[in-house]
């Protein structure tokens, strides 16, 4: 019995290690918040830069997994490009190293947990603030008590379950310094932080291994596990990307290469990379009081030397996840492609990639209104079919659009928001329920045209089809203007002005049109049936217009007219 509740000890204390990892990296990525983007965008214009960045961001949260699961998911939003990406998670390769440093030092040398139970006190207060900067720091402060309180007790739970006899006894049979138990190692290595998925948290267990002085679990065996958990931790972001869009599988892919070519190199000079680092650590450092130095010491060299080794080839890395994984056909009006992959780790975060949902749903918008405007002078009827055919599909993946983005902003309305991205999740659910009404208008417009083609066998006159072209051309630059505007960043100020003008001049047109129209049916130039579907199409497109410019409005923060 005793032994069934020292291994449910032994899994609590690594479930509350990697809890607090959790709540730590959340915390700090929900205090920076947007700000954390517009970091990784402005510190990732060179490779050099990039590695940098990564290493600081993943030296703050404490996860490089994180950190490439958020560089993935900023590929598949189109935040961040493939090249990009690959320098960042070199240096969050380098910065999760941090990690083994701080339990080196101070993880098995103090005991944490004493005041670690103070901390939460300290926390607390915080936790329960209203404002979301102070409930950020909060939820860092839980996260770094519950983290050594998970590694105090699983320290504590490996010592009551004799876990250093055990090794021993397996390690007795066999041959710890061949080559092939390396390569065991590992393996083992890479195997268990793919089940664990934190590589922070198989090498603390590493390091309390290594401290038992286990006959047989020497350096050379704890740092074949190190270099497996480099492999191993590559599975996380690689999971994250299956249902992305290919440059994230890619991005993914780079991060996968990048690990296990490093960790082939170092096999390959295994034992003399050992002995310098044993050099290193005792005769240079002067670390012969703390043994787990030198673990951390070539955890750290191992992903700096790979690192300067793999630089200078980034865009050949890139060529080749290129060639491996070649770009899918995008033609698929029917899917997602930035939000694919669900939710960042921050409510903050996600709110990026469903800005560049919604700027697709604008494009996609003006796709369909390109079929409503070639759907004139159509001689054959199974032409018109085809392209009225693809006005319907159209409306139905708005119809869709809106649904799946609503219900994404829903989840990301469930986390901690502050005030101004409340504000922004309201403005997106506007805008797409104006681009869904936008893809009703196209599919009404190509019903006029369908009935009128069906209905009555007169054909637009050339002073009708000139004014309904006219007509399609102010509210196709109107489509135009408001994909720019989708795209802009948000918090920044939109300039309106030239929507509202073209706005001016659609409804000014549709106007006078109006006035022309019952002159020319009274003046017999047409019948009134044809007039009545001439009309019914230049209505339908200042409708259209008017939902152009709804989610123009919404979009804008501050509006210069």
């Amino acid at each position: 019995m005793e032994i069934i509740i020292n291994i449910f000890s032994l899994v609590g204390s690594l479930a509350l290690f990697l809890y607090g990892m959790k709540i730590m990296s959340e915390g700090l990525e929900k205090f920076a918040g947007e700000k954390l983007r517009a970091i990784l965008g402005a510190m990732t214009k060179n490779r050099v830069m990039g590695v940098i960045t990564g290493i600081g961001i993943t030296a703050l949260i404490q996860s490089s997994s994180a950190t490439t699961v958020m560089v993935v998911s900023f590929v598949n939003a189109g935040l961040m490009t493939l090249r990009q990406s690959i320098g960042v998670i070199m240096g969050a390769n380098i910065g999760t190293t941090v990690t083994a440093w701080i339990i080196s030092a101070i993880g098995f040398k103090v005991n944490i947990s004493a005041f670690a139970i103070p901390l939460l006190a300290v926390g607390l207060p915080m936790i329960f603030s209203g404002k979301s900067k102070r409930k950020s720091i909060g939820e860092f402060i839980f996260g770094f008590a519950f983290l050594f309180m998970g590694l105090t007790f699983l320290q504590n739970a490996a010592t009551a379950l004799n876990i250093g006899d055990m090794v021993a006894g397996m390690l007795a049979h066999i041959s710890c310094d061949s080559f092939f138990t390396i390569v065991i190692f590992v393996i083992v290595g890479a195997l268990v932080t793919m089940l664990v998925q934190a590589s922070a948290a198989t090498m603390a267990i590493t390091l309390m291994l290594f401290g038992m002085n286990i006959p047989g679990f020497g350096f050379e065996q704890a740092a074949a596990l190190a270099m497996g958990q480099n492999i191993g931790t590559t599975i996380t972001a690689f999971i994250a990307s299956f249902t992305a869009n290919t440059q994230a599988r890619r991005a993914a892919m780079a991060h996968m290469f990048f690990n296990v070519f490093g960790v082939v190199v170092v096999l390959l000079v295994f034992y003399p990379a050992c002995d310098f680092i044993s050099w290193l650590v005792t005769d240079v450092m002067g670390g012969d009081n703390n043994p787990l130095f030198k673990l951390s010491a070539f955890h750290t060299a191992f992903n700096i030397v790979n690192t300067l080794l793999l630089i200078g080839f980034v865009p050949q890395i890139e060529k080749f996840v290129c060639t491996l994984l070649p770009e899918r056909n995008t033609d698929e009006p029917e899917k997602l492609q930035f939000i694919t992959t669900g939710l960042l780790s921050t409510a903050e975060l996600s709110l990026l990639q469903a800005r560049k949902e919604i700027a697709l749903f604008g494009e996609r918008c003006l796709k369909s209104f390109n079929y409503v405007q070639s759907m004139h002078n159509i001689d054959k009827d199974e032409d018109f079919t085809k392209i009225y055919e693809k006005v319907e599909k159209y409306e139905k993946v708005a119809d869709n659009m809106e649904y799946e983005i609503a219900h994404y902003l829903q989840q990301v309305s469930e986390g901690r928001l502050s005030d101004e991205s409340k504000h922004q999740v309201s403005r997106m659910l506007r805008e797409i329920d104006d681009l869904e009404s936008i893809g009703d208008c196209c599919l009404g417009v190509a019903r006029t045209l369908s009935r009128k083609r069906t209905n009555c066998k007169a054909h637009f006159t050339d002073t009708q089809l000139y004014s309904i072209k006219q007509m399609e051309n102010l509210v196709s630059q109107s489509l135009k203007l408001m994909i720019e505007t989708l795209n802009q960043p948000e918090g920044e100020g939109h300039d309106i002005s030239m929507n509202y003008a073209v706005e001016k001049e659609i409804n000014k047109l549709r106007n006078y049109l109006r006035t022309e129209n019952i002159e020319k049916v009274s003046q017999g130039e047409y019948d009134y049936q044809l007039g009545a579907f001439y009309l019914d199409v230049i209505n339908g497109l200042e409708k259209l217009a008017d939902y152009v410019l709804n989610v123009v409005k919404s979009k804008a923060r501050h509006t210069r007219i």
